[in-house]
């Protein structure tokens, strides 16, 4: 059938946007979520999405890990072209080392929950961070475990209430704190629901050289956002007190800027945008470990929830420099480059007796 006029002059629609990798935001979508509408998880996935695409980062070169839990469901919604481990509970870190002993190559992204993280797996949680294994660590926190019918977690503070109005009187795990006493070198927190913070967050930590914990305040729709729960989009909102403005550019499109202390300096971005910033004379230094320390249990006291970059050290070695592990990935190496001469089998023997 011939085209109509109309049909020949109506407007196309404009194609998506592309990556310098020539990929769409849709690209780095997954399934559908199968999680309860409104759910903080899928904000956290939008932005996971969003980060990876904006780096155009290679979906390929990228591991997701998880665990057990609605959290560790995640992985399924973002990077479909990604490699994919769902482990059991509380080991996803082990997963993770191995993955990084085979192909120091790859980008290890992991998502867990607060039941996952500060209870089961808490042992795993501390060693990670002991090793330093590069991995980008999630934690999405909502306070209950969502999966059998919304139970305190470890992370539920104290005094908060469930649905059923029962009391929490059990201290609360501080994920970030406990992550700066073990010596990690990128601690944050955000919000499900700030979008900006948490994007920029990510892409911090996608650059971090070792373990990058960001734990999220994750509102679970279902059984922890009523009145009387910490942890919810009402109460999250109310006291989020950010630490400073976030704002991340990669090391290949570096911009700098040189002004006085008190100066006001617009700086426009690649993309056309302007920022503004100002320059205090004093304020927050997320590289001071006492400082950051001493901001976790003041919010405790004045019952903020405290977000942003709170601890960065890029100086600490990471578990494959710690190892000296070879440049090529352990998967790769052929046999002959993993069994020794018998020469050298000799000079071995030789040194044991």
């Amino acid at each position: 059938m011939a085209e109509t006029t109309a049909q020949k002059t109506a407007p196309q629609g404009k194609p998506p946007a592309t990556n310098k990798l020539g990929l769409t935001l849709a690209d780095y979508r997954g399934l559908p979520s199968t999680l309860c509408d409104g759910c903080g998880h899928d904000a956290i996935t939008s932005q996971i999405i969003k980060a990876f695409w904006e780096l155009s980062i290679e979906p390929h070169d990228v591991v997701k890990l998880s665990g057990i839990g609605c959290s560790s469901k995640t992985p399924a919604y973002f990077l479909n072209r990604s490699h994919g481990f769902n482990s059991v509970h509380g080991r996803m870190p082990s997963i993770a080392t191995g993955t990084n002993m085979a192909n120091k190559n790859l980008i290890l992204l992991g998502v867990s929950g607060d039941g996952d993280s500060a209870s089961i797996g808490l042992g795993q949680f501390g060693h990670m961070i002991r090793r330093n294994l590069p991995v980008i660590y999630i934690i999405e926190n909502n306070g209950v475990y969502g999966l059998t019918k919304g139970q305190f977690s470890a992370t539920s503070d104290r005094g908060s209430t469930l649905k059923d109005g029962t009391i929490n009187q059990l201290t609360a795990i501080d994920l970030c704190g406990l992550a700066i006493e073990l010596g990690c070198g990128f601690v944050a927190r955000s919000f499900a629901g700030d979008p900006r913070q948490l994007v920029s967050l990510l892409k911090a930590a996608v650059s971090h050289n070792g373990t990058a914990i960001i734990d999220v305040i994750s509102p679970c729709v279902t059984f922890n956002n009523h009145e009387g729960s910490t942890k919810s989009y009402k109460h999250a909102k109310e006291i989020d007190t950010p630490l400073h403005e976030i704002g991340y550019v990669p090391f290949y499109e570096q911009i700098t800027v040189d002004y006085e202390e008190g100066d006001v300096r617009d700086v426009t971005m690649h993309d056309g945008s302007v920022l503004q910033l100002k320059k205090l004379g004093k304020d927050y230094d997320p590289t001071d470990r006492f400082a950051a320390d001493h901001a976790i249990h003041q919010s405790h006291r004045d019952k903020t929830l405290l977000t942003g970059l709170i601890y960065f050290d890029e100086h600490i070695p990471d578990f494959s420099q710690i190892k000296n592990l070879v440049d090529a990935p352990l998967a790769s190496l052929q046999e002959k480059d993993l069994r020794p001469p018998k020469e050298t089998l000799d000079e071995i023997m030789q040194s044991l007796m």
